[in-house]
């Protein structure tokens, strides 16, 4: 006989868009356990399961703080209500919340005033009637059949349910409306307030009579999934380039194309001892990857350079919603194959490794490069395997008695993607009747321990090597994204945005290999520029106070409570392709005082970067 030993969820939090997947543990009649799901159209030994959600509803009507989403919200901003910012981030569950929360709230209002003006429906100003004491917000009474002034009713849920006969009346006023008929269950917005209730039952497939009583878990309430405030693109080419682009962000100008770079944060790093100040519903992948592909689908890139993307997710996830979208997919994984192999005599561990050895390959992350099919065409894809390189050096250069120590250190299971894409909205100019536009965008991760400076500028350099080599025999435009996990001024941002490194520069002074000497060799000839200096050259003061005045580069693309600076850069070639706009970069106001990443609202500890680029005209072949 089959039963149900233990059932229970990975998060007692659920969030709106985010996939429940409960746990179930099932003893079979032989004493095997399994997890697998036993649906009635495939029995096991003559049983099924058989499972319901419910939505428990009483009669006090509950709002959840927009900010502390484990809280009770005691008032609302009214202001949220007439911008027609989605009601469930105007709750708050105090005073002190609202006025802490005041900076990263007023920007909502500011960008809902200016779309609204934009479109035309409404002409008022609502920063009228707000000032820094919150006097927007008021107090709301959440208890009781009647909201009171202030509180949207659309909060008690009290809709119409999914499955409207299945209501069964409870004591104490408590009513439990079906929700769900399956294992998964994914909250929506009218169960925000409100517990769920899942049960899961054995079924006998030949009488379909439930054997024993319903093994039951219930949630805590659900809440609104976090919202960032949205990032706009801003023109580098003088305000009158922002009539290129809808509201929503989108490109319409068909000359010109979008590319972001974006490290995810990989599931596999992001655990709650590494990001203890996370709350650990938030690090969950399955509340992560719903969250990251709303941000990702919301940017409309054109080219979509992703790092951390673990293999699984990507053929499981990322390449199936991304192809709804109309995107494209290219992958490559980090290598495994050198692993066991240099076990023995690895000396020092890169936490890559201690993943690979004690996990699932799926756990191993890698490139992905995805680009829109309206747009773009798939020419050639190169892939750049370091540790290949490696191998070659210390064959070529590396004495045989210090082989196996060389390796030890050079390998490290970093990649790069290429790709050669051709554009499908080159022909269309009448400047350049039959020419091909085609473009080379190279992806990668540089992911090695800081203390093997030596490693990552030859990493970065062997990349520059291969592009050269695609340049020459192409003689096309360029853009090289990632993340390289090197801080403006370092010797591989130096050799990727100068073309050399300084002989004297501090980083070469760790060579033990002697890879990098003479010095003189670290130079490549392509006429790389970084994307976002642009904003350090001509941006307004909101965006020049994100940059570096030392560096030209942004204060920060990567931000935890341990780390704050730069690693992720968009360079291209600027003989070829012109920056006309880049994604705004993010503050401490944006991200709200005292917080890292990631958070209920960024689900990686880096952000996306994104710029838009037009090819010059001497760039056609």
């Amino acid at each position: 006989m089959l039963s149900i030993l233990r059932v229970h969820l990975p998060s007692d939090i659920p969030i709106v868009g985010c996939e429940l997947v409960p746990y179930v543990l099932l003893r079979r009649s032989d004493g095997s356990t399994t997890t697998d799901d036993i649906p009635e159209s495939v029995p096991v030994d003559g049983y099924y399961l058989k499972y319901r959600w419910y939505r428990v509803q009483n009669d006090k009507k509950v709002a959840v703080c927009s900010i502390h989403s484990a809280e009770q919200a005691t008032l609302q901003c009214l202001g949220c209500i007439k911008a027609k910012i989605p009601v469930a981030m105007s709750y708050h569950c105090s005073t002190r919340c609202f006025s802490d929360a005041w900076q990263h709230h007023r920007t909502l209002h500011d960008r809902a005033a200016n779309a609204m003006n934009e479109n035309g429906t409404e002409e008022e100003e609502l920063f009228g009637r707000f000032n820094s004491t919150g006097s927007g917000a008021v107090n709301a009474s959440l208890s009781g059949s009647a909201p009171n002034v202030g509180l949207n009713p659309g909060l008690s849920n009290g809709s119409t349910p999914l499955y409207p006969t299945s209501v069964i009346e409870r004591s104490g006023g408590e009513s439990w409306f079906e929700v769900g008929r399956s294992r998964t269950y994914t909250p929506i917005a009218d169960d925000v307030g409100h517990v769920l209730r899942f049960e899961c039952v054995v079924v006998d497939a030949e009488t379909r009579i439930p054997i024993g009583v319903a093994n039951t878990i219930s949630t805590s309430r659900v809440i609104p999934a976090p919202s960032p405030i949205p990032r706009r693109l801003v023109p580098v080419r003088g305000v009158g380039l922002m009539g290129n682009y809808d509201y929503d962000g989108r490109n319409m100008t068909s000359e010109t194309f979008t590319v972001l770079s974006y490290n995810i944060l990989s599931d596999v790093y992001a655990s709650s001892e590494m990001y203890s100040y996370c709350p650990s519903w938030a690090l969950s992948w399955h509340y992560r990857r719903q969250n990251l592909l709303r941000e990702i689908i919301g940017y409309h890139a054109d080219i979509l350079c992703l790092q951390e993307v673990q293999i699984n997710h990507f053929d499981e996830f990322f390449a199936p919603e991304l192809d709804k979208h109309g995107y494209q997919a290219l992958y490559k994984k980090k290598l495994q194959k050198y692993a066991f192999s240099l076990l023995c005599f690895l000396s020092m561990l890169n936490s890559i490794f201690i993943f690979v050895f004690n996990g699932s390959p799926n756990t191993v992350d890698g490139c992905a490069t995805f680009f829109r099919r309206d747009r773009f065409a798939h020419v050639k894809k190169y892939e750049v395997e370091f540790n290949k390189a490696a191998q070659s050096l210390t064959d070529a250069v590396i004495p045989t008695g210090q082989k196996k120590p060389a390796l030890s250190r050079l390998i490290k299971d970093n990649v790069a993607l290429i790709a050669v894409l051709e554009a499908k909205f080159s022909n269309q100019g009448a400047d350049a009747p039959g020419k091909r536009q085609l473009l080379c965008v190279a992806n990668t991760h540089v992911n090695v321990h800081q203390d093997l400076k030596d490693v990552k500028l030859w990493q970065v350099h062997t990349l520059l090597k291969g592009l050269e080599k695609i340049a020459v025999s192409a003689d096309i435009p360029m853009l090289v994204c990632g993340d390289f996990n090197s801080v403006p001024g370092s010797a591989p941002h130096a050799l990727l945005a100068m073309g050399k490194v300084d002989p004297l520069h501090p980083d070469l002074v760790v060579d033990p290999l002697g890879i990098l000497r003479p010095a003189s060799k670290l130079t490549h000839q392509l006429p790389l520029v970084s994307a976002y200096s642009a904003f350090a050259r001509m941006a307004g003061a909101e965006q020049k106070r994100r940059m570096d005045p030392r560096t030209n580069e942004p204060l920060f693309t990567n931000c935890t409570r341990d780390f704050i600076g730069t690693l992720d850069y968009i360079f291209y070639t600027a003989d070829s392709l012109t920056v006309e706009s880049l994604l705004e970069l993010l503050d401490e106001e944006t991200l709200r005082k005292d917080t890292a990443l990631p958070s209920p609202e960024w689900s990686s500890d880096h952000i996306a970067l994104l710029a838009e680029f037009r090819c010059n005209p001497r760039a056609r072949r």
